[in-house]
C-alpha cells in the first residue's frame, strides 16, 4: 500500500508541476507565436492556433535604425556594468572578510539595507545628481548606476564564498612574497568562480531588462532596448508584431547567458547554507 501511495503521490506531484510549468510558459509561447504572425492573424478572435509563420516582423525590426542603436547601447551598458559591479563586489567582499577595521558591522548592515531599497525610489535623486555631474544621457552614467545598484548583492553573495577559504592560504602566500592584490587575483578569484558566475547572471539580467532608470537617464541616442520597446506604442495603437519580435530578441541573450552559467547558480546561492 505504501508503495502504491508513493507512486500516486509522485504522479500527482509531477502532474501538478507540469501544469504549473505549462501555465508559466504560456506567455512566452504567446509572445514568440505573435512575433511570427501577420497582423491579420495576430488580431484574430478567437486566436489563431494554427497559422503560417512569417519573419516579416523581425525583418522590419532589424531594418530600423533605432533598434540597432538601442541594441548596441544595451550591450555596452550591460557588459560594462557587469564587469564593474562584479569586480567591485569581489574586491569589497575580500576586504570585508579579511581585513579588520572600525565600523565593519555597520558597513555590512548598510549594504544589506541598500539592497532592499527599490530602484524606482532612487530615480529622482539619481537624476538630480547625474544632471549636476553631467552624466545624464550617457552610456557611462547609466552603466555606473546599474553597476552601483548591484554591488550590495554581489558583496553579500561573494562574502559567503570568501569566508569558506581558509586564511591559512593567505598566510602561506604572504610567506612566499605575495601581496594582498596577488592573493586576491591569483588565489581567491579562481576559488570563488561559482559566486562570480551567480552575481554576473543577476547583474547582467538587471542591467539588460531595467526600464525606469534607463528611461529617465537616456535620450534618443542613448536609450536601451527596454526603453526602445515603448516606441512601438503609437497613437494608432500597439504594433504587436514588432513589439513581440523585439521582446523575443531581447529575451534571447539573457536566457543564453543564464543557461551558460546555470551549473554555478545552485552552488553559488546555497554556499554556506550547510556547515560541518
Amino acid at each position: 500500500m505504501n508503495m502504491i501511495f508513493l507512486k500516486w503521490r509522485t504522479a500527482l506531484v509531477l502532474c501538478l508541476l507540469s501544469c504549473i510549468a505549462l501555465v508559466s510558459m504560456f506567455p512566452l509561447y504567446e509572445m514568440v507565436a505573435t512575433s511570427l504572425k501577420r497582423d491579420a492573424d495576430a488580431f484574430r478572435l478567437p486566436p489563431a492556433w494554427f497559422f503560417i509563420p512569417t519573419i516579416e516582423n523581425y525583418r522590419q525590426l532589424l531594418q530600423e535604425h533605432h533598434f540597432g542603436r538601442a541594441l548596441y547601447n544595451s550591450l555596452v551598458v550591460t557588459l560594462s556594468s557587469t564587469v564593474v559591479s562584479v569586480s567591485a563586489g569581489a574586491a569589497a567582499a575580500y576586504a570585508m572578510q579579511r581585513f579588520r577595521y572600525r565600523g565593519k558591522k555597520a558597513i555590512t548592515v548598510a549594504l544589506l539595507l541598500l539592497r532592499v531599497i527599490p530602484p524606482v525610489v532612487l530615480v529622482i535623486p539619481i537624476f538630480v545628481w547625474w544632471t549636476a555631474l553631467g552624466l545624464v544621457n550617457s552610456l557611462a552614467g547609466l552603466a555606473l548606476v546599474y553597476g552601483a545598484l548591484n554591488v550590495p548583492f554581489n558583496v553579500w553573495v561573494i562574502t559567503t564564498f570568501v569566508a569558506e577559504i581558509p586564511p591559512s592560504l593567505d598566510e602561506s602566500a604572504k610567506l612566499d612574497g605575495c601581496s594582498h592584490w596577488m592573493i586576491f587575483t591569483r588565489i581567491v578569484m579562481p576559488l570563488i568562480t561559482p559566486a562570480l558566475a551567480v552575481v554576473s547572471i543577476f547583474t547582467f539580467r538587471f542591467a539588460w531588462n531595467e526600464y525606469m532608470l534607463g528611461f529617465a537617464l537616456t535620450n534618443r541616442k542613448t536609450r536601451t532596448l527596454p526603453v526602445a520597446l515603448s516606441l512601438f506604442l503609437t497613437d494608432s495603437g500597439v504594433e504587436w508584431g514588432r513589439i513581440t519580435a523585439a521582446a523575443t530578441l531581447i529575451a534571447i541573450p539573457a536566457c543564453v547567458f543564464t543557461f551558460a552559467a546555470a551549473k554555478y547558480l545552485v552552488v553559488g546561492l546555497t554556499a554556506g547554507a550547510v556547515k560541518g
